[in-house]
């Protein structure tokens, strides 16, 4: 049997290099946005770079070639049935003979399902479990499906109970068939049950070859779903199905191809899409736009351009012969297709993917339906399957933006908006000592509103006269997304909101204010609302103005090791205890020194902190002992301010890491719960030396699990120690 791998393409794009045989089936992260994730699946046919969609190939019927696909669209990857293939004596014979690459003249990466779908639409199928996984490896396939069971929306509870069991059970024979090179899907069935989902995840996710487990797990028994526009219920299945199963492989939502559902299914952790909607929409005279479908009859002009349709009017296409215009429109529909993943590509890197999902799901009712439902989820997290993922969405997004944050009336929640408040709630403490010397609880809350930012500039006399009046006084400012201690006024998004006046004028519901106060921990102080346009009778004397002044710069460096570093109060207030810093001319902190020695810097773009090696060796001081190794019994750390996060590497790193290289996943033993994805931490060895200090790439759960990728982007190496 032959791989059929060609060498070279004539006349198009390079043909893939293998990857690496240490890393066949390996997953890692390259950008992030929360669960939305850039990844690279290593095969033998080269890398699939995610999120991607799979078109579907039928082996009689090829709409467009595989070879145009590569060359054309860039399509590294496709799928194919393996069951059609093997029903068909002449398909089975060719494929056998010269591999399924050079059946389908592709060189890139092919995916074959395995019949179940088939036994979905037309009832039982001929084929053994072990027997279709054998012949999927034997033709070359370079990821394989399991024949699993499917299971119906409509299915009754203990059908489906036996379709999960009999699913897993068939596990260890398709692992062991598979051999050393074909990679897997160990799709994740379970009906509309979110507890069996999960259940399945835990089983496919678990299950162990002699090689490895299965590469990539596919979320089945949706297509009956998205035939009826059912999206509230894929996407609690999703949820469900996410919260089991492991972070490191990617997730394959079976049969899904419309680009109007990649926003939202990427944001929830969708790492790959399949269908056959580019050449079954095209022939009943239908065309996908990112909004929805529409029909070729009811155009009049293009609403949607390619470069397939561009030379054409809707009239002259309608006057084609019905395959010509059936390989036309398909042309159009992946083209489509195409472009919307690299939107969504483009979304994730610049941290902008919910912000997309949102604007996509004003085009459908059903859609809009389901996005309000997964916020909701987001917002209350309850116990179960989907209160786990929706927790792990939260947990996993960096709180901090480097842009502006768009917001609409309807929308003001975002995992990354989320996070950043519960921080904010959880480790943020009103001040212990006030600017005169002065201690004790709190006079008055001044919430300062009806200014937009920066309000270092905005609203500084303000804060000043309020300060002077009373010292002890906790400067908050009223914003569309809540209260924010003057202390973080720099830090996006609350610095960046883009939104209607209206929306900065409705900032201050009685009720919502009082959980906000609630939250802070100064719910019974006395409340007075300030607007900067108001002029205060009391003279800004120099001296105490610049007391005030270094006393806010002093606030805001605690305020932010509270938050992004988990350094208690306290603690911040011994290392700022000598302060100094040096700003730029429009009055922001650019470096912070601790007793003349530039330890940190408030970062421009967002407002949160980098560390120098000076200030990463004052941290470590603090909590110098290693974090706990990984094993299954880790528990999460319920301080609110544990101290700075840490991340254990091997012996073998050490010379590297120390140096300035990155840390790769693989040779992180152990990390701290509370790693904040984008945020300093520090890295150590087993007896809790410092090695270097950086930004972490990945959260704990995710360093226990993936061996390739980045965890930790290094800043410096401490090499001198």
């Amino acid at each position: 049997m032959t791989s059929g791998h060609c060498h070279y393409s004539m006349g198009g794009r390079p043909d893939p290099e293998p990857c690496r045989p240490q890393d066949l089936g390996k997953f890692e992260i390259i950008s992030r946005d929360g669960e939305a994730r850039i990844g690279r699946l290593h095969t033998k046919h080269g890398i699939l770079q995610t999120p991607m969609l799979l078109p579907v190939i039928n082996p009689n019927i090829r709409t467009i070639e595989p070879r145009e696909m590569w060359d054309k669209y860039r399509v590294n990857g496709l799928i194919t049935n393996s069951y059609v293939t093997w029903k068909h004596d002449d398909l089975r014979q060719s494929a056998l003979d010269k591999g399924i690459h050079s059946l389908l003249d592709y060189p890139g990466v092919i995916v074959t399902d395995s019949g179940t779908f088939q036994s979905y639409v037309y009832g039982d199928i001929e084929v053994e479990p072990g027997e279709i996984v054998d012949f999927q490896r034997d033709i070359g396939v370079d990821i394989g499906t399991m024949l699993d069971v499917f299971g119906r929306p409509d299915m009754s509870l203990e059908e489906l109970e036996l379709a999960v069991e009999e699913t897993a059970k068939r596990a260890e024979i398709s692992l062991k068939n598979a051999g050393e090179k074909l990679l897997l899907n160990g799709p994740i069935q379970g009906g509309l049950y979110e507890d069996l989902r999960s259940k399945a995840g835990f089983l496919m996710g678990s299950a162990k070859g002699d090689y490895r487990g299965f590469a990539v797990h596919p979320i089945g028994g949706i297509v009956p779903l998205m035939e009826q526009q059912r999206y509230r219920e894929l996407f609690h299945i999703l949820l469900a199905a996410k919260s089991t199963i492991p972070p490191n492989k990617p997730i394959h939502l079976f049969g899904c191809g419309h680009p109007l559902l990649f926003p939202l299914s990427i944001a929830l952790g969708v790492d790959l899409f399949d269908s056959a909607a580019y050449a079954l929409f095209a022939r009943d005279d239908r065309i996908l736009t990112p909004e929805g479908t529409v029909k070729l009859a009811e155009l009049n002009e293009w609403s949607c351009h390619s470069s397939a349709l561009f030379p054409y009017t809707p009239a002259e296409v309608r006057e084609m012969d019905k395959d010509d215009r059936s390989t036309l429109l398909a042309h159009h529909n992946l083209e489509i297709t195409q472009a919307e993943l690299a939107r969504c590509r483009e979304a994730v890197r610049k941290g902008k993917i919910w912000q997309l999902a949102e604007e996509r799901s004003h085009c459908s009712s059903r859609l809009r339906e389901a996005f309000e439902w997964v916020i909701e989820q987001i917002e209350e997290s309850d116990e179960g399957p989907v209160g786990e993922s929706a927790l792990r969405l939260i947990s996993t997004t960096d709180p901090v933006r480097g842009k502006s944050e768009q917001l609409s009336v309807d929308i003001d929640s975002r995992p990354h908006i989320l996070h950043l408040n519960a921080l904010l709630a959880t480790r943020w403490r009103k001040p212990g000592s006030w600017w005169d010397g002065s201690e004790g609880s709190p006079e008055r809350v001044a919430i300062i509103s009806g200014v937009p930012p920066p309000w270092r500039e905005t609203a500084i006399e303000t804060v000043v006269s309020i300060l002077l009046e009373k010292p002890r006084s906790i400067i908050l400012i009223a914003t569309p997304i809540g209260l924010v201690p003057f202390s973080l006024e720099d830090v996006s998004p609350w610095c960046h909101i883009d939104c209607s006046d209206s929306l900065w004028e409705n900032t201050l519901d009685e009720y919502e204010l009082n959980i906000w106060l609630d939250d802070l921990g100064i719910e019974n102080t006395p409340i007075e609302i300030f607007y900067p346009s108001i002029e205060f009778d009391l003279d800004l004397d120099k001296n105490s103005t610049k007391l005030i002044r270094s006393w806010l710069d002093r606030c805001s460096i605690v305020d932010k090791l509270s938050l992004f570093c988990a350094i208690s109060p306290s603690k911040s207030c011994n290392l700022t205890s000598n302060m100094s810093s040096r700003k730029s001319r429009t009055d922001r902190m650019v470096n912070v020194f601790f007793d003349e020695e530039h330890c940190l810097s408030p970062r421009l773009t967002d407002g949160a902190l980098s560390l120098t090696l000076a200030g990463a060796v004052k941290l470590h001081e603090i909590n110098p002992d290693p974090p706990p190794l990984f094993d299954n019994d880790q528990l999460l750390n319920e301080l609110d301010h544990p101290g700075i996060p840490r991340v254990l590497i091997s012996d073998d790193a050490i010379p590297f890491v120390e140096k300035g290289r990155n840390v790769i996943h693989g040779f992180v033993l152990g990390a701290d719960s509370h790693i904040i994805v984008g945020q300093p931490c520090l890295v150590v060895d087993k007896n809790g030396s410092l090695i270097a200090h950086g930004i972490a790439n990945s959260t704990s759960d995710e360093m226990s699990f993936f061996t390739k990728g980045i965890a930790v982007k290094i800043r410096d190496g401490n090499s001198k120690r």
